[in-house]
Protein backbone atom coordinates (compact mmCIF):
# COMPACT_ATOMS: atom_id res chain seq x y z
CA UNK A 1 0.00 0.00 0.00
CA UNK A 2 1.07 3.53 -0.96
CA UNK A 3 1.78 6.21 1.83
CA UNK A 4 0.64 9.02 0.79
CA UNK A 5 1.25 12.25 3.13
CA UNK A 6 0.20 15.56 2.53
CA UNK A 7 1.94 18.42 4.21
CA UNK A 8 -0.19 21.07 5.28
CA UNK A 9 -0.60 24.46 7.58
CA UNK A 10 -3.92 23.51 7.99
CA UNK A 11 -6.36 20.18 7.30
CA UNK A 12 -6.79 19.74 3.95
CA UNK A 13 -10.02 17.53 3.81
CA UNK A 14 -11.04 18.18 0.13
CA UNK A 15 -7.63 16.64 -1.27
CA UNK A 16 -7.72 13.64 0.86
CA UNK A 17 -10.85 13.07 -0.80
CA UNK A 18 -9.73 13.27 -4.25
CA UNK A 19 -6.56 11.35 -3.59
CA UNK A 20 -8.50 8.33 -2.09
CA UNK A 21 -9.39 7.44 -5.42
CA UNK A 22 -5.73 6.69 -6.30
CA UNK A 23 -6.11 2.56 -5.80
CA UNK A 24 -4.11 0.65 -2.76
CA UNK A 25 -3.15 4.19 -0.93
CA UNK A 26 -3.64 5.73 2.43
CA UNK A 27 -3.85 9.18 2.57
CA UNK A 28 -3.52 11.64 5.57
CA UNK A 29 -2.68 15.05 6.22
CA UNK A 30 -0.39 16.49 8.97
CA UNK A 31 0.96 19.58 10.45
CA UNK A 32 3.76 20.86 7.89
CA UNK A 33 5.88 21.79 10.86
CA UNK A 34 6.30 17.96 11.48
CA UNK A 35 7.97 17.53 8.39
CA UNK A 36 11.25 16.93 10.05
CA UNK A 37 9.76 13.42 11.93
CA UNK A 38 9.20 12.11 8.14
CA UNK A 39 10.64 9.23 9.02
CA UNK A 40 8.54 8.09 11.31
CA UNK A 41 5.58 7.89 8.94
CA UNK A 42 7.81 6.27 6.09
CA UNK A 43 5.64 8.37 3.02
CA UNK A 44 5.61 6.85 -0.54
CA UNK A 45 4.82 10.35 -1.35
CA UNK A 46 4.71 13.64 0.16
CA UNK A 47 2.39 16.30 -1.02
CA UNK A 48 3.92 19.96 0.11
CA UNK A 49 0.89 22.95 0.05
CA UNK A 50 3.35 25.23 1.31
CA UNK A 51 6.98 25.30 0.14
CA UNK A 52 8.03 28.76 1.98
CA UNK A 53 7.17 26.44 5.11
CA UNK A 54 9.04 23.53 4.05
CA UNK A 55 12.18 25.47 2.84
CA UNK A 56 14.23 24.53 6.10
CA UNK A 57 13.73 21.06 6.34
CA UNK A 58 14.26 20.96 1.98
CA UNK A 59 17.84 21.89 2.32
CA UNK A 60 18.39 19.59 5.02
CA UNK A 61 17.18 16.61 4.35
CA UNK A 62 17.33 13.95 1.72
CA UNK A 63 13.89 12.50 1.43
CA UNK A 64 13.98 8.79 0.44
CA UNK A 65 10.52 9.38 -1.64
CA UNK A 66 9.01 11.81 -4.79
CA UNK A 67 7.36 15.66 -3.43
CA UNK A 68 4.86 16.53 -5.48
CA UNK A 69 4.29 20.59 -4.44
CA UNK A 70 1.34 23.11 -4.32
CA UNK A 71 2.37 26.31 -6.62
CA UNK A 72 3.99 27.42 -9.54
CA UNK A 73 7.74 26.21 -10.43
CA UNK A 74 10.56 27.45 -7.98
CA UNK A 75 14.03 27.38 -9.61
CA UNK A 76 15.10 28.85 -6.29
CA UNK A 77 14.14 25.83 -4.00
CA UNK A 78 16.98 22.73 -3.71
CA UNK A 79 15.33 19.41 -3.54
CA UNK A 80 16.86 16.44 -2.51
CA UNK A 81 14.46 13.42 -3.10
CA UNK A 82 13.58 10.69 -5.18
CA UNK A 83 11.54 13.04 -7.62
CA UNK A 84 9.84 16.06 -7.61
CA UNK A 85 7.30 17.94 -9.30
CA UNK A 86 4.89 21.29 -9.23
CA UNK A 87 1.43 21.53 -10.14
CA UNK A 88 0.04 24.45 -9.99
CA UNK A 89 -4.18 23.72 -9.58
CA UNK A 90 -3.92 21.52 -7.70
CA UNK A 91 -8.19 21.20 -7.38
CA UNK A 92 -7.89 20.32 -10.97
CA UNK A 93 -8.53 17.14 -10.11
CA UNK A 94 -7.61 14.48 -13.27
CA UNK A 95 -4.51 16.45 -13.66
CA UNK A 96 -3.57 16.05 -9.47
CA UNK A 97 -4.62 11.99 -10.04
CA UNK A 98 -2.19 11.71 -12.83
CA UNK A 99 0.87 13.57 -11.26
CA UNK A 100 0.64 11.51 -7.64
CA UNK A 101 0.07 8.17 -9.91
CA UNK A 102 3.29 9.24 -12.13
CA UNK A 103 5.14 10.00 -9.10
CA UNK A 104 4.31 6.86 -6.90
CA UNK A 105 4.97 4.84 -10.23
CA UNK A 106 8.63 6.09 -10.32
CA UNK A 107 8.63 5.18 -6.22
CA UNK A 108 7.47 1.48 -7.05
CA UNK A 109 10.24 1.35 -10.07
CA UNK A 110 13.21 2.35 -7.78
CA UNK A 111 11.86 0.19 -5.03
CA UNK A 112 12.39 -2.87 -7.30
CA UNK A 113 15.67 -1.53 -8.88
CA UNK A 114 16.82 -1.45 -5.03
CA UNK A 115 15.13 -4.38 -4.12
CA UNK A 116 17.33 -6.19 -7.16
CA UNK A 117 20.89 -4.85 -6.85
CA UNK A 118 20.81 -5.67 -3.41
CA UNK A 119 19.33 -9.58 -3.19
CA UNK A 120 20.65 -12.51 -3.55
CA UNK A 121 18.50 -14.43 -6.40
CA UNK A 122 18.74 -17.76 -5.39
CA UNK A 123 17.64 -16.95 -1.09
CA UNK A 124 16.30 -14.24 -1.39
CA UNK A 125 18.17 -12.53 1.56
CA UNK A 126 20.14 -9.43 1.19
CA UNK A 127 23.68 -9.58 -0.58
CA UNK A 128 27.13 -7.91 0.44
CA UNK A 129 26.59 -4.83 -1.53
CA UNK A 130 23.42 -4.03 0.88
CA UNK A 131 25.85 -5.58 4.05
CA UNK A 132 28.87 -3.61 3.43
CA UNK A 133 26.19 -0.03 3.36
CA UNK A 134 24.22 -0.95 6.50
CA UNK A 135 26.90 -2.65 8.57
CA UNK A 136 28.80 0.64 8.60
CA UNK A 137 25.80 2.76 9.58
CA UNK A 138 25.16 -0.24 12.02
CA UNK A 139 29.12 0.39 13.51
CA UNK A 140 28.67 4.50 13.45
CA UNK A 141 25.38 3.93 15.94
CA UNK A 142 26.96 1.40 18.35
CA UNK A 143 29.81 4.11 18.48
CA UNK A 144 27.78 6.85 18.56
CA UNK A 145 25.50 5.33 21.50
CA UNK A 146 28.33 3.30 23.34
CA UNK A 147 26.47 0.02 22.33
CA UNK A 148 27.62 -3.51 21.22
CA UNK A 149 27.02 -4.84 17.83
CA UNK A 150 27.47 -8.64 16.95
CA UNK A 151 27.85 -11.08 13.55
CA UNK A 152 28.14 -14.30 13.37
CA UNK A 153 29.09 -15.69 10.10
CA UNK A 154 28.15 -19.31 9.16
CA UNK A 155 29.16 -21.71 7.03
CA UNK A 156 27.46 -25.33 5.47
CA UNK A 157 29.62 -27.99 6.52
CA UNK A 158 31.24 -30.63 3.89
CA UNK A 159 28.83 -28.60 1.64
CA UNK A 160 30.89 -29.61 -1.45
CA UNK A 161 30.15 -32.73 -0.41
CA UNK A 162 26.36 -32.64 -1.03
CA UNK A 163 26.93 -30.69 -4.62
CA UNK A 164 28.99 -33.41 -5.71
CA UNK A 165 26.80 -36.46 -4.38
CA UNK A 166 23.36 -35.37 -5.19
CA UNK A 167 24.19 -32.37 -7.84
CA UNK A 168 23.64 -28.43 -7.55
CA UNK A 169 20.45 -28.59 -7.99
CA UNK A 170 20.10 -29.76 -4.55
CA UNK A 171 23.12 -27.93 -3.35
CA UNK A 172 20.70 -25.06 -4.29
CA UNK A 173 17.94 -26.73 -2.45
CA UNK A 174 19.46 -27.07 0.74
CA UNK A 175 20.96 -23.03 0.56
CA UNK A 176 17.40 -22.23 0.74
CA UNK A 177 16.08 -24.12 3.19
CA UNK A 178 18.80 -23.33 5.71
CA UNK A 179 18.55 -19.56 4.68
CA UNK A 180 14.91 -19.82 5.10
CA UNK A 181 15.63 -21.34 8.53
CA UNK A 182 17.60 -19.07 9.70
CA UNK A 183 15.54 -15.77 8.21
CA UNK A 184 12.83 -17.37 10.79
CA UNK A 185 14.99 -16.74 13.67
CA UNK A 186 15.93 -12.95 13.17
CA UNK A 187 14.31 -10.32 14.83
CA UNK A 188 13.43 -7.28 12.61
CA UNK A 189 16.14 -5.32 13.05
CA UNK A 190 18.70 -8.13 12.11
CA UNK A 191 20.48 -7.61 8.82
CA UNK A 192 21.12 -11.48 7.39
CA UNK A 193 22.81 -11.77 3.98
CA UNK A 194 24.38 -14.17 2.14
CA UNK A 195 27.73 -14.11 2.24
CA UNK A 196 29.45 -16.35 0.02
CA UNK A 197 28.47 -19.28 -1.75
CA UNK A 198 27.40 -21.32 1.69
CA UNK A 199 28.31 -18.86 4.13
CA UNK A 200 25.61 -16.18 6.03
CA UNK A 201 26.55 -13.35 7.88
CA UNK A 202 23.95 -12.00 10.16
CA UNK A 203 24.34 -8.60 11.93
CA UNK A 204 22.93 -8.29 15.40
CA UNK A 205 22.28 -4.93 16.87
CA UNK A 206 22.42 -4.39 20.03
CA UNK A 207 24.10 -7.51 20.94
CA UNK A 208 26.08 -9.15 23.72
CA UNK A 209 28.77 -11.65 22.28
CA UNK A 210 27.05 -13.76 24.60
CA UNK A 211 23.85 -13.52 23.52
CA UNK A 212 25.01 -13.74 20.05
CA UNK A 213 26.82 -17.04 20.96
CA UNK A 214 23.54 -18.07 22.68
CA UNK A 215 21.26 -17.27 18.90
CA UNK A 216 24.41 -19.38 17.35
CA UNK A 217 24.12 -22.10 19.61
CA UNK A 218 20.70 -22.66 18.80
CA UNK A 219 20.84 -21.98 15.47
CA UNK A 220 23.11 -24.38 15.34
CA UNK A 221 20.84 -27.35 17.07
CA UNK A 222 17.72 -25.96 14.62
CA UNK A 223 19.91 -27.43 11.79
CA UNK A 224 21.60 -30.70 13.56
CA UNK A 225 18.18 -31.87 14.02
CA UNK A 226 16.88 -30.92 10.17
CA UNK A 227 16.04 -33.71 7.80
CA UNK A 228 17.27 -33.36 4.55
CA UNK A 229 16.42 -35.94 2.04
CA UNK A 230 17.67 -35.64 -1.98
CA UNK A 231 15.61 -37.26 -4.20
CA UNK A 232 15.80 -41.01 -4.65
CA UNK A 233 17.46 -41.14 -0.92
CA UNK A 234 16.24 -43.47 1.48
CA UNK A 235 17.74 -41.78 4.53
CA UNK A 236 19.12 -38.00 5.43
CA UNK A 237 21.86 -36.33 4.46
CA UNK A 238 23.28 -35.16 7.92
CA UNK A 239 23.63 -31.63 7.75
CA UNK A 240 25.76 -29.38 10.22
CA UNK A 241 26.67 -25.56 10.79
CA UNK A 242 29.96 -24.15 12.30
CA UNK A 243 30.01 -20.42 12.93
CA UNK A 244 32.32 -17.35 14.27
CA UNK A 245 30.86 -14.61 15.85
CA UNK A 246 32.46 -11.24 16.50
CA UNK A 247 31.70 -8.21 18.80
CA UNK A 248 32.02 -4.66 18.40
CA UNK A 249 34.23 -3.40 19.70
CA UNK A 250 36.29 -6.48 19.19
CA UNK A 251 39.85 -4.98 20.32
CA UNK A 252 40.96 -1.89 22.40
CA UNK A 253 42.74 0.53 20.65
CA UNK A 254 42.57 -0.65 17.27
CA UNK A 255 40.73 1.10 14.70
CA UNK A 256 37.81 -0.69 13.79
CA UNK A 257 35.64 -0.83 10.40
CA UNK A 258 33.29 -3.09 8.63
CA UNK A 259 35.32 -4.99 7.11
CA UNK A 260 37.44 -5.52 10.82
CA UNK A 261 34.81 -6.95 12.19
CA UNK A 262 34.20 -8.90 9.37
CA UNK A 263 37.51 -10.31 9.13
CA UNK A 264 37.34 -11.06 12.63
CA UNK A 265 33.93 -13.27 12.53
CA UNK A 266 35.67 -14.89 9.61
CA UNK A 267 38.88 -15.76 11.53
CA UNK A 268 36.56 -17.25 14.53
CA UNK A 269 34.89 -19.49 11.77
CA UNK A 270 38.28 -20.72 10.31
CA UNK A 271 38.73 -21.82 14.16
CA UNK A 272 35.90 -23.33 14.21
CA UNK A 273 36.39 -25.69 10.84
CA UNK A 274 39.90 -25.86 12.64
CA UNK A 275 38.22 -27.78 15.49
CA UNK A 276 36.62 -30.24 14.12
CA UNK A 277 33.27 -27.96 12.67
CA UNK A 278 29.61 -28.11 14.06
CA UNK A 279 30.49 -25.80 16.80
CA UNK A 280 30.24 -22.08 17.15
CA UNK A 281 33.37 -20.09 18.07
CA UNK A 282 33.62 -16.41 19.75
CA UNK A 283 36.78 -14.23 18.32
CA UNK A 284 37.22 -12.94 22.32
CA UNK A 285 37.77 -17.16 22.92
CA UNK A 286 40.08 -17.52 20.15
CA UNK A 287 43.97 -18.72 20.94
CA UNK A 288 45.34 -15.81 18.62
CA UNK A 289 48.47 -17.89 17.71
CA UNK A 290 46.18 -20.70 15.87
Amino acid sequence: MSNIVIYSTKPVPEYEKILSAVDDADVRSVDISSIKDYALINPSLMIITDIEQAKDALMTNKFPCPILFFGPVRRDITVRAEGFDFITNPSNTDELIVRVNALLRIKAIKDKLEKVSTTDDLTGLHNRKYLQERLEEEISRSKRYGTKLSCILFDIDFFKVVNDMYGYEWGDILLRNIANKLDAMVRKEDILTRYGDEEFLLVLPNTSEENAFLFGERFRREVEKMEFIPAGEEEAHRVTVSGGISTYPCMTDVEEDANTVIRYAEHALYNAKHRGKNKIIQFSQMNLEM
